[in-house]
């Protein structure tokens, strides 16, 4: 824009320490940069939202930034446009445009997940039941974090908390009730690329 230079940094976050230390690291990597222009948003129920300007002209740069995150209703995440001055003025409307299309740039470069909410869940059962079991997940498409294959076999796997008692039924009955199933504790998780991560 007009020589300037804008660069988009996005990244996710789980607090608003989280995102203070990546603003930080960003600042310190393009230390010589004009500006370095953040917005960030924290949480679904009454989420925490912050926005600095860093000396451009009150909300040209960080509101603008932040009002992209609502509009694409994104949560967990911080932004930062840092910006090489290039010695022509853009005045307020073309700094709020520069800002705002280079946070829409850094959203299209990065990946967009959607959390949830799961319970993992171990089960314990023998070799002879392990196939029926494996199926039944399959059916369930329930994604298995990792299978241990002792005297026993132990499969960990994730179940969405609104599903749980149906599954953990099914389970019982399959197996005449000689599984051994433990619910451990709720997490977030996300696919990527057909993988799955978890969230603390």
């Amino acid at each position: 824009m007009k020589k300037s230079k804008f660069i988009a940094s996005v990244s996710p976050v789980a607090s608003e320490a989280d995102a203070i230390k990546y603003i930080e690291g960003i600042k310190k990597k393009y230390w010589d940069a004009s500006h370095n222009c953040s917005a960030y948003i924290i949480g679904n129920e009454n989420p925490l939202m912050r926005c600095l300007d860093d000396g451009e002209p009150s909300k040209t740069a960080g509101r603008p930034m932040l009002d992209v995150l609502i509009a694409h209703e994104l949560t967990d995440l911080v932004v930062v446009v840092t910006r090489y001055f290039g010695g022509t003025l853009l005045g307020t409307g073309g700094l709020v445009k520069a800002y705002q299309s280079a946070t829409i740039e850094g959203l299209k470069q990065s990946i967009i997940i959607t959390k949830e909410l799961g319970t993992l869940l171990l089960i314990t059962t023998d070799y002879n039941q392990i196939g029926k079991i494996q199926y039944l997940i399959g059916q369930e498409l329930l994604p298995i974090l990792s299978s241990e294959y002792t005297d026993f076999v132990k499969l960990r796997l994730l179940v969405p908390p609104s599903r749980i008692q149906v599954f953990i039924k099914k389970i019982t009955e399959l197996t005449s009730g000689s599984a051994i199933i433990e619910e451990m504790e709720q997490v977030y998780f996300a696919s990527i690329d057909s993988e799955v991560h978890l969230f603390q």
